[in-house]
């Protein structure tokens, strides 16, 4: 297991400067200028996950596709507890996630990025714990899902390479693969939902019970239905998602250098 220093550094327990795991989805299977890359098959006690290691921004990584290099796997069929363990067992000390979202907040559309501080969670039959097994009764505190420290370094790395992002997001997760109707968007952000997704659950909760720092960010791919006239398409979604390439992973490879 990796901790998180009073610095923010991630170190192992040898001392040495533990990997940053990155996960991403739609659009982004892949890190531009990824060193020495790796593929792993790592084998769990829920699975095998699939991950690349490499070097990148000077730093080690762990990097992991949510639906797999093709896109062949739906968000409901992602084995989360997998992925996660994987980058617990390839020591990650933090992990970066990239959500691909709707939004419900008009002022942000597509190509907005935003920071996530809390989530709302809809989703069914996901295996979302690692704690199920008779005698594991094991409650995990979610006052503060996404790490506050990570927050902060994204945060900076966004100043840092002058890209604008939201400091204040939260995430809608629904099940999938369709998107939601008009009248679940209006009720998720009269709940104060700010984006909704697919994926960001259960995963920001099985890096907090694999005690793995986490923090998220959101990119927009489609104003959310019933925003905007017209249907939402998965291609479209893919197509919108190019633009954010060049800022995003400047972002990210700004926020690892700097963990």
């Amino acid at each position: 297991m990796s901790d998180a220093g009073d610095d923010g550094s991630a170190t192992s327990a040898t001392g040495e400067q533990a990997p940053v795991g990155i996960i991403a989805g739609t659009g982004f299977y892949e890190l531009p200028g990824l060193a020495e890359a790796e593929h792993l098959a790592v084998s769990t006690d829920w699975g095998e996950a699939h991950a690349m290691t490499g070097l990148w921004h000077g730093r080690r990584i762990v990097f992991v596709p949510r639906h797999g290099g093709d896109h062949s796997i739906p968000p409901s069929a992602i084995n989360y507890r997998a992925n996660i363990a994987a980058m617990r067992d390839l020591g990650a000390g933090a992990i970066l996630a990239v959500s691909v979202v709707g939004s419900m907040v008009p002022e942000r559309g597509t190509g907005s990025f935003l920071l996530l501080d809390d989530c709302l969670e809809f989703t069914t039959g996901r295996a979302a714990t690692f704690f199920d097994q008779p005698g594991q009764v094991v409650h995990t505190d979610m006052t503060t899902p996404y790490d506050p420290r990570l927050r902060g370094v994204l945060a900076a790395a966004a100043d840092a390479e002058r890209i604008d992002v939201a400091q204040s997001a939260t995430y809608v997760c629904t099940n999938g693969p369709r998107f939601e109707t008009p009248a679940e968007i209006r009720m998720y952000a009269q709940m104060g939902g700010s984006v909704v997704g697919m994926t960001g659950y259960p995963e920001v909760a099985l890096a907090r019970e694999a005690g793995i720092p986490y923090a998220g960010i959101a990119v927009v791919a489609n104003m959310a239905a019933g925003m905007f006239d017209g249907e939402i398409s998965h291609e479209e979604v893919a197509a919108a998602l190019g633009a954010t390439k060049v800022p995003l992973f400047a972002l990210l490879g700004r926020a690892v250098s700097m963990i």
